[in-house]
């Protein structure tokens, strides 16, 4: 499979230049993955804004979601990226890896967001009735469900840009899930 360059600043649009410098104040570097939404005029300031949206999940909880959609699409720089930003939030490598397979064994309610997020990627948006149940039984509202399956959605694009661009991942490099029972 042949890769898609990451394009540098000089080869972006000015409105594409202007979120490098920001992404370069807030985070320190342009992720491979971001610069690559760059080759399109739009796609990086829209990705960026819906990534950013006002959503009822809290961080650590996008985190459960975006691990566990990142692991069903198979996305090694999703699941690169989001075990740095899930350490950034709390989470232990041993429960990174948990979250990654799906399930929380250390949190019943992120368990059944893990259970929900995974269930749904697998099932392509036909989440499993006995897994629902599950996830409001664990509290969690209906607004939730709405944001976790537009999290989804959202996480599935990059995970959709990776796989088929094979950019380098530039974070460090996420450990194979079998060091935990799926």
């Amino acid at each position: 499979m042949s890769t898609i360059n990451v394009p540098k600043r000089e080869e972006v649009s000015s409105a594409n230049q202007a979120i490098f410098d920001n992404l370069e104040k807030a985070v320190g570097f342009v992720p491979n993955l971001y610069a690559t939404y760059a080759h399109s005029e739009n796609a990086l300031g829209n990705y960026l804004n819906f990534a950013n949206a006002s959503t009822s999940l809290k961080a650590k909880e996008k985190e459960v979601v975006n691990l566990a959609v990142s692991e069903v699409n198979n996305c090694i720089y999703c699941l690169s990226a989001h075990t740095a930003i899930g350490k950034m939030n709390g989470f232990t490598d041993e429960q990174i890896l948990e979250l990654r397979a799906g399930k929380a064994s250390f949190d019943q309610k992120l368990d059944a967001l893990a259970r929900l997020a995974k269930n749904m990627t697998e099932n392509r948006g036909a989440t499993d009735t006995e897994v629902l149940d599950n996830f409001f039984a664990a509290g969690w509202t209906k607004e939730n469900l709405i944001d976790t399956i537009v999290l989804a959605g959202e996480k599935t694009i990059s995970n959709y840009i990776h796989s088929t661009t094979q950019v380098p991942v530039d974070f460090p490099i996420a450990q194979p899930l079998q060091a935990v029972e799926a």
